[in-house]
């Protein structure tokens, strides 16, 4: 199978050549940025393709690894040409396959499948991305086959539905961006104790870092620490008052502290935590 790529960001360039190391023929890459496919195709070591027809003739699997605003217009474009028995690849983590309208017509199959990674680099991240989940949706017909191909190059694959995307890419959220806006909150508050933002980030850095090892590793209800988990109601108290006034980050604490002691009566069923959930509502009110 000759797969090929339209668009040649850091998606592009990371599956290219990830699949080209695991010996999968890759027949090479079209952009707008014409400098981009050239530079993909050289980092790759297969083929620049001047224009998409091109592309589309030399492969059997095309991978649109653009924008997701861009996907339907790429499709739209793809249509012109003859598409019998190809497969037509997207790499969102929140659209579906649905987003290839029409494409029962011209005798293709169209499948969304989104490696669950962070992809931060057009040169380096394909050494990393042997460790991603990846996650498969389309019609029924070949998702065995991706599942294989995908399972063969060493990455474990759950395939999902349609309906599920939305939601699935909700949790990817959570855990990797949100995250981000975690520990931004934490600086801002350092902030405010006589911190500067570059101090305030090198002082929370091994505490973020570590604690985000451990839960990776051990799962949240063997990592999870601190007064919540301690049911320490004099100290929960205190930050409650400290982030007074302070609504946004007062709301994120409860919120997320009400999840935490869901968690702590699951590794400690023995404590009563029925007076800190009270807190947390009588905050709310």
């Amino acid at each position: 199978m000759r797969i090929g790529f339209v668009g040649a960001g850091k998606v592009g360039f990371t599956l290219g050549r990830y699949m080209t190391e695991h010996n999968q023929c890759v027949s090479g890459y079209y952009s707008r940025s014409e400098e981009s496919a050239k530079q993909a195709s050289i980092f790759t070591h297969t083929t620049y393709y001047k224009t998409l027809e091109e592309l589309v003739m030399s492969s059997d699997a095309l991978f649109l690894t653009v924008p997701d605003g861009a996907v339907e217009e790429v499709w739209n474009s793809l249509k012109r040409y003859c598409l019998t028995n190809k497969f037509i690849c997207h790499c969102s983590g929140a659209m579906s396959s649905t987003v290839f309208s029409g494409i029962n017509q011209t005798g293709a199959f169209g499948y969304s499948i989104h490696p669950l990674f962070a992809i931060h680099s057009r040169l380096q991240s394909y050494q990393e991305i042997s460790q991603a989940y990846f996650t498969i949706e389309g019609p029924p017909k070949y998702l065995h086959f991706w599942q294989q191909f995908f399972e063969k190059l060493g990455n474990p694959v759950r395939i999902i539905s349609a309906e599920q995307k939305v939601l699935y890419h909700c949790a990817a959220v959570f855990t990797s961006n949100l995250a981000a806006g975690l520990f931004e909150t934490g600086v801002r508050l350092l902030m405010d104790c006589g911190f500067d933002r570059e101090s305030g980030q090198k002082a929370l850095r091994p505490l973020f870092v570590e604690n985000c090892i451990s839960v990776a590793k051990e799962g949240p209800v063997k990592a999870l620490t601190g007064p919540v988990e301690r049911c320490d109601i004099q100290t929960v108290k205190g930050h409650l008052n400290a982030l007074a006034g302070k609504n946004r980050e007062l709301e994120i604490y409860q919120k997320l502290s009400e999840v935490l002691v869901e968690i702590a009566e699951i590794k400690n069923p023995e404590r009563d935590y029925k007076t800190l959930s009270g807190i947390f509502e009588r905050t709310e009110k």
